[in-house]
This record gives structure tokens, C-alpha cells and sequence, in this order.
């Protein structure tokens, strides 16, 4: 019997794999193997001298996972949290973080060749928190790259407050 390496059967499993969240009408997607877990929403401990779209901390299982209201952060209207509000705990870099978004929807499975890359505009400006826009069935997805979704400097602020 042939040994088989774990790391590579496990990448090769989430390869294409994406959990799907919904912001008001838009679908965003991010690649399965940064989520640790899913959460619903709970006690957030307010931390002072942060941006506004970093809520606070929470206390998960011991554990002090900073969140960030992903609605705030691309820029849209807060809206008050209910039970379909959600935290997506996510790893960066071996920064565990929080994400609360309006409503998880799935897991999908988008080939390579049904992802294209993001917009760009005559100027060259890309949208650095997009990785691409995945077509499954008709539906589009905006695919985020959890690498770029935070600044060098807010990265900092969360490895602080954590």
C-alpha cells in the first residue's frame, strides 16, 4: 500500500471549493480552506480606537477572535443584525478573524475555467479584495482573495486586539 501525502489530499479536496455569502443582493464566495467555522452571531466586546468596520472581539470557546462587519468594510449601510446574521471565522496567515456577513448560502464547487479574473478600468485600478467572478448556473459570484482582504496596517490592528 502507497503512502499518501494528507496535505496534498486535503488541498486537492478544496481545490474549487467556496462558501457563498450574501451582502444585500451580492453573493461573495471565499475559498473553503480559510474557513475554520461558522458561527451565529453573539456577544461582540466593543474595542476602542479601531475602525469602524472592525465591531470588536468575541470570546470563542476561549478563544479572542477579532470580527469585522465585511458590510462596513466594501463600503455599504449598516443594517442591524438578526438570525440570519453570521460569522465566517476565517485563518489569514495565522490570523484567525471574524466576518459577519448577512447570511451564508452554500458551499459550491466552481471550476477553474468558469472563474474570470477581476474588472479592472482604463486607469488600472483592480479591486484588491476580488480574486474573480465565478458562473455557477447562471449566478455570478464575486470571489475574494482572503490574502488581500486586509491591509498590512489592519493586520497589525488585529494581531493587537487579538
Amino acid at each position: 500500500m502507497n503512502d499518501i501525502d494528507m496535505n496534498n489530499f486535503e488541498e486537492d479536496t478544496q481545490h474549487g471549493r467556496f462558501l457563498t455569502f450574501s451582502l444585500e443582493e451580492e453573493v461573495f464566495g471565499i475559498e473553503i480552506k480559510y474557513v475554520t467555522e461558522i458561527v451565529g452571531i453573539q456577544s461582540i466586546t466593543k474595542v476602542p480606537e479601531v475602525p469602524a468596520y472592525i465591531k470588536g472581539i468575541i470570546n470563542l470557546r476561549g478563544k479572542i477572535i477579532p470580527v469585522i462587519d465585511v458590510r462596513i468594510k466594501f463600503g455599504k449601510e449598516a443594517i442591524a443584525y438578526n438570525d440570519r446574521t453570521c460569522i465566517v471565522v476565517i485563518d489569514i496567515q495565522e490570523i484567525s478573524v471574524g466576518l459577519i456577513v448577512d447570511n451564508v448560502e452554500e458551499v459550491l464547487t466552481i471550476d477553474d475555467d468558469a472563474i474570470s479574473p477581476p474588472p479592472t478600468n482604463k486607469t488600472g485600478f483592480e479591486n484588491r479584495f476580488m480574486k474573480g467572478i465565478g458562473k455557477v448556473g447562471g449566478k455570478v459570484q464575486l470571489l475574494l482573495d482572503c490574502e488581500r482582504l486586509l491591509k498590512n496596517d489592519e493586520k497589525e490592528i488585529i494581531e493587537d486586539i487579538a
